[in-house]
């Protein structure tokens, strides 16, 4: 079935690709602008781009509320928490325990398991309890000892939608003595969150999804205390104080997060995420708009005979509601039939993920929920 030409799209993916009102044409001409300069006859690329990207790192600093000089770009969390880890004192995680839960995103736990055996370190993985859907706050912290060098903390999960009760593991790794690190990218952006309010040693996270930004413009933020303390491996010419020194026995740290970045920067991905970050800046009702369509979700769902596999509680999960497919049914045959009637979700295994955001309204939720009861 293709979907009525009358209708809008229902648009469920703000977990993966967000979207807001003409964004494609903002992008075009952020975009655009960038090729006017990089494709000018003259030397002002580079200090026109830098500049643009310069936006990018303020519209995130105030976002998250990070002092000047904590925060820079990378290309995605991985190569965010590369960078950190390779950076580390050798004493900091030799010979003791990395945490992370079993749902944290699965690319930084590809990572971490396979930098342990070369910096000595136990990767600990809490499980998600057998029939639950995310490993529980009061699990990660009954693993956690004195003993555990690092905790890699999931703000709000991709397979649940569950919210880590931050304050309550955060303090608890500040009595342990852990150096804690959160990825911020599931939840940032719809779900607030400030480092003044939790004070955490460093932040990982994409402008995609809530944001609604472009994929290579990522961030990694360092608590300024910290960063003297961390020289990562990975780096390279704009590592420096000053990125156009060729002095080849004269290499130094910048004292700044720029430590952290290493090769040529990504400008490309941050100069077309600048309008929706500045979109994002200017909303005020996306977390109401979306506790409202969530709700209807929820409610639909128990009227489908749906089971939920995301928490009841709003303080326990972030914007996305996800639900378990019978089964029965054949996850890729449901989301093409949902996309045949012009609704956009996507599955992880037997779990269907529904995050309704700016573009989304009642009357997609409903569409949602009446393509269901028909391909169910």
């Amino acid at each position: 079935m293709r979907p009525t030409l009358t209708l809008s799209p229902a648009y469920f993916l703000y977990h993966s690709i967000g979207q807001y009102p003409g964004k494609a044409a903002e992008m075009a001409s952020a975009l655009s602008q960038f090729s006017d300069i990089w494709g000018a006859m003259d030397d002002a690329q580079w200090p026109r781009v830098l500049a643009e990207r310069e936006r990018f790192l303020t519209l995130w600093r105030a976002l998250i509320d990070a002092p000047e000089g904590t925060l820079t770009s990378a290309e995605n969390v991985t190569t965010a928490l590369f960078s950190v880890l390779g950076g580390l004192p050798a004493n900091r995680l030799k010979g003791k325990r990395v945490l992370v839960a079993a749902d944290c995103f699965p690319s930084l736990h590809f990572l971490l398991n396979g930098m342990a055996p070369r910096l000595g370190y136990t990767l600990e993985t809490v499980p998600v309890r057998q029939g639950e859907f995310w490993v529980q706050d009061e699990d990660m912290l009954a693993a956690w000892g004195e003993d555990v060098g690092l905790a890699l903390l999931t703000f709000v999960t991709s397979t649940s939608s569950h919210r880590s009760d931050l304050d309550a593991l955060v303090q608890h790794g500040q009595r342990m003595g852990s150096f804690v690190g959160v990825d911020l990218t599931q939840g940032v952006g719809i779900i607030p969150f400030s480092l003044v309010n939790t004070p955490v040693d460093f932040v990982v996270s994409t402008s995609l999804k809530w944001l609604c930004g472009t994929p290579g413009a990522g961030i990694i933020q360092m608590r300024e205390g910290l960063i003297d303390d961390v020289r990562p491996e990975l780096r390279g010419w704009f590592s420096q104080p000053d990125p156009f020194s060729w002095d080849l026995d004269a290499f130094e740290y910048a004292p700044d997060a720029r430590r952290f970045e290493h090769g040529t920067p990504s400008v490309l991905a941050c100069v077309g995420s600048v309008p929706a970050l500045e979109w994002h800046a200017n909303q005020s009702h996306l977390l109401t708009q979306n506790r409202a369509l969530t709700a209807q979700v929820i409610e639909e769902a128990g009227r489908a005979g749906l089971h939920l596999a995301t928490p009841l509680a709003e303080n326990q999960r972030g914007g996305s509601v996800m639900l378990e497919l019978p089964a029965h049914a054949d996850s890729a045959a449901v989301v093409n039939g949902l996309r045949g009637r012009g609704v956009f979700v996507d599955a992880r295994g037997r779990l269907l993920r529904v995050s309704p955001g700016a573009m989304t309204d009642p009357a997609h939720v409903e569409r949602l929920f009446a393509g269901l009861r028909e391909i169910l």
